[in-house]
């Protein structure tokens, strides 16, 4: 399997950040780590080798991002704002840095985001907010209602952070019409902790004739790297 690991001091997040590649062609794929996961996480859990037939076959390109949430999300020790503005400093290192190096390498014009768990997430609202960038989406037992890391602070960014905020009043005919033609994909769990937060955003996409898919799976302790490595070889 073709792999290559990349590192580049990030002037958006001022430190190094690190990633994996796994593939040589195919359907480009950026890949968001669990919780505070970093760029391994994937090689590490098995789902790299439970597609790499798929990979090996030139049918898909895997980029492995490394996460901040243990410097935005989940730092307790500086205020929510801070926080807020990590995250934001984030998601322009994967749209103005990461997204370059997937162009150069891969010249296939669609790419989708996905995640599990916490990854998923990320995988969503990075989607969500540049429909232009991203033509899809696989979300594994992803959790999306993010207000409760905050303490109770909101502002216009957190706002534009959480889906199930501010997807119901898009009304904008660019973006809702770049959602209707690109592939978003729910996927969890009957006895998934997560599986209601996934149920009501695609509701609400739904509403918004954006025709996105939920799945649910008849499987047990599914909010795991099994029903995900499973996932991944169904949807990919």
């Amino acid at each position: 399997m073709h792999r290559e690991y990349h590192k580049w001091y990030s002037p958006r997040l001022g430190r190094d950040m690190e990633l994996l590649v796994h593939g040589h062609a195919g359907l480009p794929v950026v890949v968001f780590p669990s919780s505070q996961g970093r760029f391994y996480e994937f090689e590490d859990r098995g789902m790299i080798d439970a597609i790499g037939y798929k990979i090996d076959n030139g049918e898909v390109q895997l980029y492995c991002v490394d996460s901040v949430d243990a410097e935005s999300w989940y730092n307790r020790n500086v205020p929510p704002r801070w926080r807020i503005a990590r995250h934001m400093s984030y998601e322009s290192y994967i749209t103005d840095e990461v997204l370059p190096l997937v162009r150069e390498k891969n010249w296939n014009p669609k790419t989708i985001s996905l995640g599990a768990s916490f990854g998923g997430y990320h995988a969503v609202n990075i989607a969500l907010r540049h429909p232009d960038k991203f033509t899809g989406f696989l979300t594994m037992s992803g959790a999306f209602d993010l207000q409760k890391f905050l303490g109770g602070y909101h502002d216009s960014d957190v706002y534009f952070n959480i889906p199930p905020q501010y997807v119901p009043n898009i009304h904008d005919s660019w973006q809702l019409d770049r959602y209707r033609q690109n592939s978003y994909l729910f996927a969890s769990g009957w006895d998934d902790h997560c599986l209601q937060e996934s149920r009501h955003l695609a509701g609400i996409l739904q509403a918004k004739g954006v025709p996105c898919r939920m799945d649910i799976w008849d499987t047990y302790n599914s909010h795991d790297w099994p029903t995900w490595q499973r996932m991944m070889q169904v949807y990919l």
